[in-house]
C-alpha cells in the first residue's frame, strides 16, 4: 500500500508522517492488490482532522474523523474504515459477487442486522439541461443538500451539494 500524507493549515513533522503510515499501512491486508491511499490532516479551530481516501476496484472508500488530538483522530479514521470495508465484503459475500480488490479471509463477519438496508422512498423527475449556478440556485431554493441536474455544458448529468464548509462542491461522471 502506497500512503500519501498532506498537511492542511499544519506543519507535518516526521513521526506524524511514520505513524500515519504505520496505522494506515495496516489496512493493505485487506486488499489483494496494491492501492494507494490518500491522508489528509488538518486543523481547523481545535479540531485535529484527519481524511483518508482509498480508491478500488472502482470504489472509494473514504473516512473523515477529527478529535482534540490528531494520533485519536487516525486511530478513529482506520477503525472507520475497517468498517466500511467489513461492510463491504459482508455485502459482496453475500450476493455471491466475486472481488478481485478485497481480501475476504482477512475479514470477521457482522451481524446480520448492519447489513441490511431499506430503500423507503423513490423519486422520479425531470432533468431539465442547466448550468451549474442554475443547479446551485436550484438547489438553495429547495432547500436541499445536494442536486442532480443535467449539465448544459458537457450534457452530462451531475450533481451538486452543499458541503461541510458551507461551499458548493460537484459531482460530473467518469466513464
Amino acid at each position: 500500500m502506497k500512503v500519501n500524507i498532506y498537511g492542511k493549515n499544519m506543519q507535518l513533522t516526521e513521526a506524524l508522517k511514520e505513524a500515519t503510515i504505520k496505522k494506515v499501512e495496516r489496512l493493505d491486508k485487506f486488499f489483494q492488490t496494491d492501492v494507494e491511499a490518500k491522508v489528509v490532516l488538518s486543523i481547523e479551530r481545535k479540531n485535529q482532522k484527519v481524511e483518508v481516501t482509498i480508491p478500488f476496484n472502482g470504489r472509494i472508500a473514504r473516512v473523515e474523523e477529527s478529535s482534540d488530538d490528531m494520533y485519536n483522530s487516525i486511530d478513529e479514521a482506520v477503525e472507520s474504515l475497517e468498517q466500511q470495508l467489513r461492510k463491504y465484503k459482508t455485502k459482496l459475500q453475500d450476493k455471491k459477487h466475486s472481488s478481485e480488490s478485497i481480501k475476504f479471509e482477512n475479514f470477521e463477519s457482522l451481524d446480520e442486522e448492519d447489513n441490511d438496508f431499506k430503500v423507503v422512498k423513490t423519486k422520479k423527475f425531470a432533468i431539465k439541461p442547466m448550468n451549474i449556478e442554475e443547479a446551485v440556485l436550484q438547489m438553495d431554493l429547495l432547500k436541499h443538500n445536494f442536486f442532480v441536474f443535467l449539465n448544459a455544458d458537457s450534457e452530462e448529468v451531475n450533481v451538486v451539494y452543499k458541503r461541510k464548509d458551507s461551499n458548493y462542491g460537484l459531482i460530473e461522471p467518469e466513464f
